[in-house]
C-alpha cells in the first residue's frame, strides 16, 4: 500500500514506517499531522486517481525532528570583471514518520 501525497508544495510516494525529509512544516517535535491531500494510493493491486485529491483518503504521521539539509555553495563570477560572490545555503526540513494510510 502506498499513496503520492502533496506535503507543503510538494509531492511524496510514501508507504507506511517510512521516513520523509519534507519542507519545514509548523509543529515541534513528537506532534501527529495529517495530510488530506492524497493525489493517488494503492491498496491491494487497486489503484484509486484523484480529481484533484482523492475523496476522504488520509496520511497521518509524526513529526520526528527539523533539520537542515546539506550545504550548497552558489557562486558568481563574471570572467575579466574582478566579479565574483561566494554564498552558502542550507535549506531547512522536517522529518516525518508516516505512520498509517487510510483510504
Amino acid at each position: 500500500m502506498y499513496a503520492i501525497v502533496n506535503i507543503a508544495g510538494k509531492q511524496f510516494k510514501v508507504t507506511k514506517d517510512q521516513y520523509v525529509y519534507a519542507p519545514k512544516l509548523d509543529g515541534e517535535a513528537g506532534a501527529s499531522v495529517e495530510f488530506d491531500q492524497v493525489l493517488l494510493a494503492e491498496a491491494n493491486g487497486t489503484v484509486s486517481v484523484g480529481a484533484p485529491t482523492v475523496a476522504g483518503a488520509k496520511v497521518s504521521g509524526k513529526i520526528l525532528d527539523h533539520v537542515k539539509g546539506d550545504k550548497v555553495i552558489v557562486f558568481k563570477k563574471k570572467r575579466r570583471k574582478g566579479y565574483k560572490k561566494k554564498n552558502g545555503h542550507r535549506q531547512d526540513f522536517t522529518k516525518v514518520l508516516i505512520e498509517n494510510i487510510t483510504l
